[in-house]
């Protein structure tokens, strides 16, 4: 995603607490290279590598299953592309949970994520959480996760999916974040 912040304004928003909790969740832990962090009520993890404002590396921990991520930022045009790659463990529990889901299970989380981002880093504005939960509710809520779960699709599609096999994983990602 393109952010129009510089660099260091964006590695505040997505490693200073104080900000995090603005956007994403209440976070808690040692936020430095070999510390660990925990998300109120989500995932939590260490952090493997951490060079500021450019990049980190972090397990994602959570229920069972270990994955990783590596965030990259990067000075473009008129603000910051950040770059986030979520690799996921191949075992009996990531591919039950894939053939449901496909990649939307993580991308539209991390597409609602970068929307909230967006919008913190926009407004300088802080996200009631009771708020947050009506819009994902609502019509509009649910026709953007509707959507993105239809690009997440797609992008499945030209990965080299069978459509149908995608649309239906897509499909499904889209009434577990709706409730429908």
């Amino acid at each position: 995603r393109h952010y129009t912040t510089h660099p260091e304004d964006l590695w505040d928003a997505i490693t200073n607490p104080h900000r995090i909790v603005r956007w994403f969740l209440p976070i808690t832990g040692d936020l430095k290279q070999n510390g660990h962090y925990k998300f109120e009520g989500h995932a939590g993890g260490k952090i493997i590598d951490c060079v500021a404002p450019k990049k980190m590396e972090l397990t994602w921990e959570y229920g069972d299953n270990v994955s990783w991520i590596r965030i990259n930022l990067q000075a473009e045009g008129d603000g910051t592309r950040l770059t986030l790659e979520h690799l996921m463990p191949k075992d009996a529990q990531a591919e039950d949970h894939w053939k449901s889901y496909g990649p939307g299970a993580t991308g539209v989380g991390w597409e609602l994520a970068f929307l909230a981002l967006d919008y913190h880093l926009s407004n300088n504005a802080t996200i009631d959480p009771e708020e947050n939960e009506a819009w994902l509710v609502s019509d509009r809520g649910k026709q953007f996760v509707r959507e993105c779960a239809k690009q997440w699709g797609e992008a499945h599609i030209a990965s080299g999916e069978a459509s149908d096999t995608a649309l239906t994983m897509a499909q499904m990602t889209a009434k577990f974040y709706t409730g429908e």
